[in-house]
């Protein structure tokens, strides 16, 4: 049975976040693994330790990549997203929790109404749940 706790939900949306930016950015596969590594480096999102190539990036599109996904993929592809002229949404709850916690990774927030506040609009209503049990989850980690 898979785990339903926040981050299991978020690592499993990480691949569907990662295809949703393949598909969308509609390019050579090798060259959209080059932008995500590149825009990792330069947006400070992560530093990969080599540029994957459209085959990786492929395979961390499939559902059954887990955990062999890298996050800087899944916050770059987040912060792609999240800017791309076509508006687009997570597909699924745990596309949705995938995308929120990669919001709260990718800036700095004094609060979980700041980081709802701070969303593009068209995201506002679809990831409002989605950043709260992000933040939740981010706090709890606090504790340990």
């Amino acid at each position: 049975m898979p785990q339903s706790g926040f981050y299991a939900k978020a690592r499993r949306g990480m691949s569907a976040t990662i295809a949703q930016w393949r598909q969308l950015g509609q390019g050579d596969p090798d060259r959209l693994a080059l932008i995500l590594a590149e825009t990792a480096r330069v947006a400070r999102l992560g530093e990969p330790d080599t540029t994957p190539d459209g085959n990786t990036l492929a395979a961390w599109s499939r559902s059954e990549a887990g955990d062999d996904i890298p996050l800087w993929a899944a916050r770059t592809a987040t912060f792609l997203l999240v800017q791309m002229p076509a508006r687009p949404i997570p597909k699924s709850d745990d596309e949705a929790c995938a995308w929120a916690y990669c919001w709260l990774r990718n800036r700095d927030f004094a609060s979980v109404d700041e980081a709802r506040a701070a969303l593009p609009e068209h995201l506002q209503e679809k990831l409002t749940h989605a950043v709260g049990a992000a933040w939740a989850d981010r706090q709890g980690l606090r504790l340990v």
